[in-house]
Formats: structure tokens, sequence, C-alpha cells
């Protein structure tokens, strides 16, 4: 398991502790509603670590699917390869792109939305100037 998930698992669990404690210590009148308050809490959290994994693999196909659009678009009849970073530490939402015609070269790409696509990064082979790259974009990302 990753250290930052490690962290927040470690977080939540002691917030989750915290909650049951002061339900504990709390009158009786108001120790039910209490408990019943920090179980919502607990299952809110668990069901977030849970769909949360599954939430981010179905945004990376969505985005994939529209960097390979916009790619499309921008330069038609050419074939290149999506690939991502892997690790807690990388955004999931930046791809990498190697494209065939031009071996050596990755450009990373962020992808917002449909219409926010931008090369934020690029990786030249050695000895090689960014401005060198066929596929180098000058814009940068607002």
């Amino acid at each position: 398991m990753h250290p930052i998930t490690v962290i927040e698992m470690t977080t939540c669990a002691a917030f989750i502790i915290v909650l049951f404690a002061i339900a504990f210590l709390l009158p009786k009148k108001s120790r039910k509603l209490s408990f019943i308050i920090a179980s919502s809490i607990t299952a809110i959290v668990l069901s977030f670590f849970v769909i949360r994994p599954y939430w981010i693999d179905y945004q990376i196909s969505h985005k994939t699917k529209q960097l390979n659009y916009f790619l499309e678009k921008k330069y038609p009849k050419q074939e290149w390869e999506i690939d991502l970073q892997t690790g807690r530490q990388y955004n999931p939402y930046h791809f990498k792109v190697q494209f065939e015609n031009e071996k050596g070269w990755t450009y990373t790409y962020s992808v917002v939305d449909e219409k926010t696509i931008c090369q934020n990064a690029w990786t030249p082979p050695e000895g090689s100037l960014p401005k060198e790259g066929k596929h180098y974009e000058r814009v940068q990302c607002e």
C-alpha cells in the first residue's frame, strides 16, 4: 500500500475512533443518536475508500478517449501510444504520449475536460531541445 494511502486511512481511523469515544462519553439521553451519527460517518468514509479507485479508473478511461479524439483531430494519419505514470504521487489525469514517427520523445498531456487538453511537459532524447520536436506545442496550459 502506498504511504499516502496509509496516512489517509490512519487519519480517518483516528477520526472515527475519536467520534465513537465522544459518542460513548455523552450522556445516555443523546448516546444513541451520537452512535448513529458516528456509524453513519464511518459508513461514508468506508464507502469513499471503496468507491474512489473505481471512480478514478472510470475517469481515466473517459479522459483517455477524450485525449485520443483530440490527438486524432490535431495529428491525423499518425499513430501514438498513451501511457500513465503509475503511483499515487502522480496525477492520474496526466497522460504520457509517444508518437510512432518520433521515437525517444515523450509528451505529457493534461486532460481536464474535452475542451481543456494541453501539453504540459515533454521529454526529448539526450542532446535535443524541446523546440526540435515535431509535436512540441508552445501554447501552455492556463
